[in-house]
């Protein structure tokens, strides 16, 4: 009797080990190739398992910017940390999204350079390196120089683009260009390898940045599914901010740093600048940036205001997931 008593609680602790793994979600999130910083706390998310915690089998979706776009927008993708190129398939193309958690309060790009060039006037006339017109790392530097240093691309400056990190780097390096506009883990590893950082994107611009958006479709068929992707990120966001030592792993995996003092040196960089919350005036200068730009190339009437945005962000279940769970909303240094 205690022989079939035992056989009995085997199966059934198999049955609910199964049942378990059969409850898990499967989703797919955007990530882009090689990664880059101001993805972190999706990194951290997948690394220290919180979201497999919350019930979510997670599996990372490595393209280009462009593509993961086209993915999201097909329902290829459940997750895209885009906000910028979201905003523009709204406003340009109608594109049914919805924004659901953001990832960081701050610009995280910066500008490094050859060593003889040390401030931002001193690149009058020569070549920088973005990415493509409409990505974070294009659009915030052309922004930043405009705005505060009255330097106007094509004008005062030259530009090559470049779609990576590592490209524009290697460009650097080569002295093939003079500068590139680089997020802030890759300008790291430039400065240490003897070029000069010349500019922070983030001390000019605060900005949402990294920002996950789906579609109508999915955020309407699977609202759970969704609350529990905004508690994994919101959990990455708080653990980086707090955990150094077990972060440079996540730092050194997912954007290819060689060593611990590197990794370190980033994570005193960044950790205070991640943020899942969205706030509304930082959500509404995307949105208006966009705007901006199209109205520049003749993609929108310049006497046509910008619609409300709130009415593309999830912004009720945001901040009700963020209440319930405990979240320590992040401070931030207000920029120069």
């Amino acid at each position: 009797m205690r022989s079939l008593r035992s056989l009995l609680m085997g199966v059934a602790l198999v049955c609910a080990a199964a049942s378990s793994v059969s409850a898990q979600t499967p989703i797919t999130i955007g990530k882009i190739t090689g990664g880059i910083g101001i993805h972190i706390p999706a990194y951290i998310a997948m690394d220290r398992g919180f979201f497999k915690e919350e019930g979510l089998d997670a599996r990372f979706i490595d393209l280009g910017g462009s593509a993961m776009i086209r993915a999201g927008l097909t329902n290829n993708l459940n997750f895209v940390p885009i906000p910028s190129g979201g905003a523009q398939a709204i406003l340009k193309a109608g594109a049914k999204i919805r924004y659901v958690v953001n990832q960081s309060l701050t610009s995280q790009y910066v500008i490094v350079a050859r060593p003889e060039y040390s401030k931002p006037d001193d690149l009058k006339g020569k070549i920088i390196a973005f990415a493509r017109p409409g990505a974070a790392d294009y659009d915030e530097g052309v922004t930043v120089l405009a705005r505060f240093f009255k330097m106007q691309v094509g004008k005062d400056y030259k530009v090559i683009s470049l779609p990576g990190d590592p490209e524009r780097i290697a460009a650097l390096l080569n002295k093939d260009i003079d500068a590139a506009f680089v997020s802030a883990p890759q300008g790291v590893r430039a400065v240490q390898a003897g070029m000069r950082l010349v500019m922070r994107a983030g001390d000019y611009l605060p900005r949402v940045g990294g920002g996950f958006w789906t579609t109508d479709e999915y955020f309407e068929k699977n609202p759970e599914a969704v609350k529990k992707f905004i508690r994994a990120i919101a959990k990455g966001v708080m653990y980086f901010r707090d955990h150094k030592a077990e972060s440079l792993a996540t730092i050194k995996g997912h954007l290819g740093i060689s060593d611990d003092a590197q990794a370190g040196l980033i994570w005193d960089e960044l950790h205070n600048s991640f943020a899942a919350e969205m706030p509304a005036d930082l959500y509404r200068e995307l949105f208006e940036s966009r705007r901006l730009d199209m109205i520049v190339a003749k993609e929108w009437p310049a006497d046509k205001p910008l619609p409300d945005p709130e009415q593309w962000l999830a912004r009720t279940l945001l901040e009700s997931t963020l209440k319930d769970m405990g979240y320590v909303p992040t401070k931030i240094a207000t920029p120069k």
